[in-house]
């Protein structure tokens, strides 16, 4: 099962550049044949590049000295964190060097009465969280995966928290940013707000590291809540499910989190997970606050469920319930998979406004059904954002076919209701043909944009704009 981007020019790391790199960081440069894979794909079904050598660095200085060397050789740079993006983001489409950050994992200062921190790029959002579980704050952004908190910076990431707690772009501070020259600059000082300048800092968010490489981040911090309750509901069909949610999110109702998953999606997630959920289209939310709040919250919300049918709200208080509900929820990708052992799957993600929310998902579950294909639905509905896991055999290239003509119905599903062609996975080479369609000629300024701060296009190239 593959998918290709468009056939560029090869840029091999030339033995001279090699060498340099070697004598800045020893063992640390990696040309095995299995490393060097490994740091060519992600975690999608789209096609692999591996580097031709992969650089463990330490330091932003180092980082620095590395994209210097490779300047002076014109040979790309691909940044690297876990590898958990889903677009063939860290693809090494012309070759040259992968600069792998995850050595970089230092919990630099926390300021809890700021209400913020500082890491390098190659920390984890799990790690973050373990660190200052003792201030009583936390980070909120759950992409699922335990991505770096540089990657997830680079392709805006969200997940489930999203509707309370904002996504990576509200919930970055300031950066610390490698250009393709090597000159390191800082995006923003700490201040909650700031009217100087250009907002830099936005540039670089989402910007899949074409912009240049992230290696410190200033994030946000909350307070741990007093007060976590969670609760599932079922509901007789698509349509009554997610118009509980947009009343939800009308009515202000402060919810923290609230996922959608289809029939399927339950079924899967039963077997895999060893649960009992009723196999219908299912919400999963969680709420936060104090003990009154939550209360509130929660009866307000069972109410607008039953509303809509939603007749079996059932709560999981207690941290181990809440634990494997979530749990559940993060494994859907792999209980999907458990519907068709043997096949292969991939996941694509659409965003519209919350008031056609209801009419993309039944439409596109509508489009599913005919197609023969099994493909669950689930979504972090509380901000018009569903994702699609199609799942096909990899031995038989009509089944990709069918899937990726169905992926293209969903995507411009989403933009004729005045949505994005990706509300969290990124754009990387698997989603550039969409581009055009969604931005119009503000893609030219996004080129223009990469050719000031990367004239050679030396940074992750192939990705987001073509030159």
């Amino acid at each position: 099962m593959s998918h290709l981007p468009p056939a560029l020019p090869a840029r091999t790391a030339p033995p001279e550049c090699l060498a340099e790199l070697a004598a800045l960081v020893g063992d640390r440069l990696a040309t095995g044949t299995a490393i060097r894979e490994q740091h060519g794909k992600d975690e999608s079904f789209h096609v692999a590049f591996p580097p031709d050598a992969v650089v463990f660095a330490t330091s932003t200085e180092e980082v620095s000295a590395v994209v210097k060397i490779c300047a002076r050789y014109g040979t790309p740079v691909i940044p690297f964190g876990t590898g958990t993006s889903l677009e063939g983001h860290i693809a090494a489409l012309q070759g040259g060097i992968c600069i792998d950050v995850s050595r970089m994992n230092a919990v630099l200062e926390v300021r809890p009465e700021d209400l913020d921190c500082t890491v390098q790029a190659g920390v984890t959002r799990k790690q973050l969280n373990e660190f200052i579980r003792d201030t009583g704050l936390f980070f909120p952004i759950d992409p699922g995966a335990d991505a770096s908190i540089g990657g997830m910076t680079a392709t805006r990431a969200s997940g489930t928290n999203a509707v309370r707690y904002g996504t990576m772009r509200e919930n970055v501070l300031a950066l610390t940013v490698v250009l393709c020259d090597g000159r390191v600059i800082r995006t923003s000082r700490r201040a909650r707000k700031s009217a100087a300048g250009y907002d830099l800092t936005r540039l670089f968010v989402g910007s899949e590291g074409t912009l240049g490489i992230i290696t410190e981040v200033t994030l946000r911090l909350y307070g741990i809540p007093e007060t976590i309750s969670a609760a599932v509901c079922p509901f007789p069909g698509v349509e009554e499910a997610v118009n509980t949610v947009i009343a939800t999110i009308q009515s202000s109702i402060p919810v923290a989190r609230v996922e959608f998953l289809d029939a399927l999606q339950m079924k899967a997630i039963n077997a895999y997970s060893k649960l009992s959920h009723a196999e219908t289209p299912t919400l999963f939310f969680e709420f936060h606050g104090s003990p009154a709040g939550v209360q509130e919250q929660v009866e307000m919300v069972q109410a607008l469920a039953a509303d809509h049918g939603g007749t079996d709200f059932q709560w999981a208080n207690a941290p181990e319930e809440r634990a494997r509900l979530w749990d559940a929820r993060h494994k859907a990708y792999y209980a999907g998979l458990g519907l068709r052992p043997g096949c292969s799957g991939f996941s694509s993600d659409v965003c519209v406004p919350i008031s056609r929310l209801a009419d993309c998902i039944v439409e596109t579950r509508a489009d599913l059904d005919a197609s023969g294909l099994l493909c669950p639905i689930v979504g972090h509905v509380g901000d018009g954002n569903f994702h699609v896991l199609f799942i096909v055999n990899p031995d038989d290239p009509k089944e990709l076919e069918t899937a990726l003509a169905l992926n293209d119905r969903l995507v411009q599903r989403a933009l004729s209701m005045d949505g994005t062609c990706t509300g969290e996975h990124g754009v990387g080479y698997g989603k550039m043909e969409f581009l055009e369609t969604e931005h119009g000629d503000a893609l030219d300024v996004m080129r223009a944009i990469k050719k000031a701060l990367d004239p050679a296009n030396l940074l992750n190239p192939g990705k987001i704009v073509r030159l």
